[in-house]
């Protein structure tokens, strides 16, 4: 069995790779064998993570800013598994949403996922590799007062079905779903807009899920290896849920 869901030899990059479910899927990744990437735009959190890591580098990088992007992919000569793990949440229905921060989730969430990809494409095509993107129950159903989060968790959902139809024989794309997971994420959710409530909402962000708890990190950062592992050679275009039965309900 420690012979299942490997990556040894391969170069997996993960962005927003610093903390939370990039994180986990650093450490996930790394024990499996990967040298991994680790980009983000937080270079103190990146780099001790890389120094827990064997064979690991932090790349410091804006996903939003096509130049650095571009250097960042100009200076690897190999990749085989990408996961598009970096972004940002916001709270709000149609009329509670700012144009400008209605762009911003845009730039992160969407573009930076088609800057990311576009210039790891040819690396990945090279290696018939693997890409991940990390998607949200939020891009299937409706979540209350999440529209610009659900608008760019939808976009990717549908990015990751046209990458696989576009290169159905040279890379495999598939998309992670989660419910609510414990993450920074969360942690910040809860102190910008329930400072007061914290343990309240936090309860009904446990109960949310059928299940009956948040997920955990690790939880996702193992799909997301076995999304990349030869043993999903014959997964692509797919859209996974693990959402504690929160899509099911």
């Amino acid at each position: 069995m420690d012979s299942l869901f490997r990556l040894d030899g391969k170069i997996a990059l993960v962005t927003g790779g610093a903390s939370g479910i990039g994180e986990a899927a650093c450490r996930v990744f790394a024990a499996a064998g990967a040298q991994v990437l680790i980009v983000d735009i937080d270079r103190e959190r990146a780099e001790a993570l890389a120094g827990e890591l064997d064979g690991a580098r932090a790349l410091i990088a804006d996903i939003t800013d096509e130049e650095q992007v571009r250097q960042t992919f100009a200076g690897l000569e190999r990749l085989e598994v990408l996961f598009n793990n970096a972004g940002i949440g916001l709270v709000g229905n149609l009329e509670e949403t700012p144009a400008e921060d209605f762009r911003r989730l845009l730039r992160v969430n969407v573009e930076g996922l088609y800057l990311v990809t576009k210039y790891a494409l040819p690396l990945l095509k090279a290696s018939r590799g693997s890409i991940v993107n990390m998607g949200s129950v939020a891009g299937l159903i409706g979540v209350k007062r999440r529209f610009a989060y659900c608008a760019t968790k939808g976009a990717v959902v549908a990015m990751t079905r046209q990458l696989a139809v576009d290169y159905p024989t040279e890379i495999r794309v598939n998309c992670i779903c989660p419910g609510t997971v414990d993450t920074p994420f969360v942690e910040a959710y809860l102190e910008k807009y329930h400072r007061h409530e914290k343990a309240k909402v936090r309860a009904e962000l446990n109960a949310r899920q059928p299940i009956g708890r948040l997920g955990r990190p690790e939880e996702i950062a193992h799909l997301a290896l076995y999304l990349s592992s030869a043993e999903a050679g014959f997964v692509t275009g797919s859209v996974v849920t693990i959402d504690g039965g929160w899509t099911a309900a």
